[in-house]
């Protein structure tokens, strides 16, 4: 495998923080000492060193744990020190540990989708401060089928830190994207992950959040930038007349489906978003989970059939542009509102 495309694959999985065992370590056995010695400096401008790497780096754990790997593997290889991999470890060694870090999802564009997370799977009494792999999937299959996007108004239920979101708006061209959340925590760092992407938020719906955030520092849109708003949507009491406000073309969600409570909640709203649009035309719903409970999964289809929802289970996307790690526990419904 050529090292270009090799240090492309480290590069992605690394600026997204994923799981250490994901990366091909072992193909570089058998090279030559000055080609290993080359690749490993390369990886380290690739990945630490790399500008955006380093203005948005993962969490110092993560950094301190890919670098003694790296390390490791320089080493075993029987190659002569590298003073630069040396030079990185000691500089993550020396770092405070951080409760919040930043991944970076690079989209085929090249654009990167960046996010500040907390480091904490569960903080603040909600899920909603990190990406869960459902998110990552929805976003990939949105991308593969982006005309159904392109110049429409899409809702997103429980947007949580808006990985989706951003990627469908950064790679889809939507003409309006409503993100929403429940929990002020999530919607202050879904406002600040928005605005940290590029975007300028609309006088909108929000709660506790500036209106008009300033413009970020991130890169800007490819698509004509269509208009955004943050929502603050409580499931169980959001009226009919509220949601008639928002008019949506699409309505997506990933990773809703995980508790029982939560579950009746979102059958009551998709049943009222099937009458919210002046044209009586119902939305287009597309739900992605990652099933870790069967009886709560179940109970969710369940209680689609008793509301007369059908749906049907979508092909997975083709290509792992962004779910690098495709789980098989994890799906997207159509749902017939």
């Amino acid at each position: 495998m050529a090292e270009a495309g090799l240090g492309t694959r480290f590069q992605h999985r690394y600026l997204a923080a994923r799981q250490l065992h994901a990366f091909p370590w072992q193909v570089r056995r058998g090279a030559a000492q000055h080609s290993r010695d080359r690749f490993h400096s390369l990886l380290l401008f690739q990945t630490v060193l790399h500008p955006l790497g380093t203005k948005y780096p993962p969490p110092t754990k993560y950094r301190r744990s890919f670098l003694t790997q790296l390390i490791q593997k320089h080493e075993s290889a029987g190659a002569e020190p590298l003073d630069e991999l040396y030079d990185a470890l000691a500089g993550v060694l020396n770092e405070g540990e951080s409760t919040h870090c930043y991944k970076s999802y690079l989209l085929p564009s090249g654009e990167p989708v960046t996010l500040c997370e907390n480091v904490a799977m569960v903080s603040g009494g909600t899920t909603g401060l990190v990406t869960w792999d459902a998110g990552l999937l929805l976003a990939q299959w949105a991308m593969e089928n982006s005309a159904l996007f392109r110049d429409r108004t899409v809702l997103e239920l429980g947007s949580g830190i808006g990985f989706t979101g951003i990627a469908v708006c950064k790679s889809c061209c939507p003409k309006a994207y409503v993100f929403s959340d429940c929990h002020p925590s999530v919607l202050r760092a879904l406002a600040e992950n928005i605005r940290l992407n590029g975007f300028i938020l609309e006088p909108a719906r929000t709660c506790g959040i500036p209106a008009e955030p300033r413009g970020g520092e991130g890169e800007t849109t490819s698509c004509q930038t269509p208009k955004l708003t943050v929502a603050e949507l409580d499931w169980g009491s959001v009226t009919e007349n509220q949601l008639r406000d928002l008019q949506p073309d699409v309505v997506i969600a990933a990773d809703v489906v995980y508790d029982p409570e939560i579950t009746l909640a979102l059958i009551g709203i998709l049943q009222k978003l099937s009458t919210c649009r002046t044209d009586g035309k119902p939305p287009e719903v597309y739900i992605a989970s990652t099933i870790r409970n069967l009886d709560t999964y179940g109970l969710f289809q369940a209680e689609l059939e008793k509301a007369g929802i059908p749906w049907q289970v979508l092909p997975a996307p083709s290509t792992g542009t962004v779910l690098y790690e495709v789980q098989p526990n994890v799906n997207i419904l159509q749902l017939f509102l």
